[in-house]
């Protein structure tokens, strides 16, 4: 006999790394939101002109739970393909996109560099079409479930762009959110 396991193992070993990989990028993804103060509620972000495409705040949430949600899964696939050839190089090629996705929040929102972000979404966007590939080659079903993201990936590097055109003078600005008092 050459099976090295059964349909109902390789289930289960899938179950078991997608319990922990879920939510595991789910909570990192929280995580670096939140340390980075993203969201509307940041006076930095809430004074920069937004393009006509931007979505409402409430969006991005559910879109990146989603998101994350389809990357832990296409993740537990490949982790459980044992013995798959490109195996490892799939899984560091996603820990490379998920260090510059990671990133990107405090980039863009706790140092206010738009253009530095900009970059970082030019190479995760390039990341992310490599990690598609390399998971695809392992798990055909993986690749497919990182397209949704690399779509959204490519959205948020128009988004950037576009928010720097619009408010050049705040690329890199220092903005504390508190009030100025001027007397006359």
């Amino acid at each position: 006999m050459n099976v090295i396991a059964s349909r109902g193992q390789l289930r289960v070993s899938l179950l078991r790394w997608t319990l922990v990989t879920v939510p595991t990028l789910l909570l990192l993804g929280m995580l670096s939101g939140k340390l980075a103060g993203n969201g509307p509620e940041n006076p930095w972000f809430a004074a920069l002109l937004k393009p006509d495409a931007y979505p409402p705040p409430q969006a991005f949430g559910i879109v990146w739970s989603i998101l994350y949600a389809l990357m832990g899964v296409a993740l537990a696939l490949v982790l459980s393909a044992r013995g798959a050839r490109g195996r490892g190089i799939a899984v560091i090629a996603f820990a490379i996109q998920l260090l510059l996705n990671l990133s990107w929040s405090p980039i863009f929102f706790a140092y206010h560099s738009m253009s530095g972000a900009l970059i970082v979404l030019g190479v995760l966007d390039l990341a992310i079409v490599a990690t598609i590939v390399l998971f695809w080659r392992v798990r055909p079903l993986a690749g497919l479930m990182l397209v949704p993201y690399l779509l959204w990936s490519g959205f948020a590097t128009y988004l950037n762009w576009d928010i720097l055109r619009l408010n050049p003078g705040y690329d890199g600005a220092d903005v504390s959110g508190a009030v100025e008092r001027i007397e006359l």
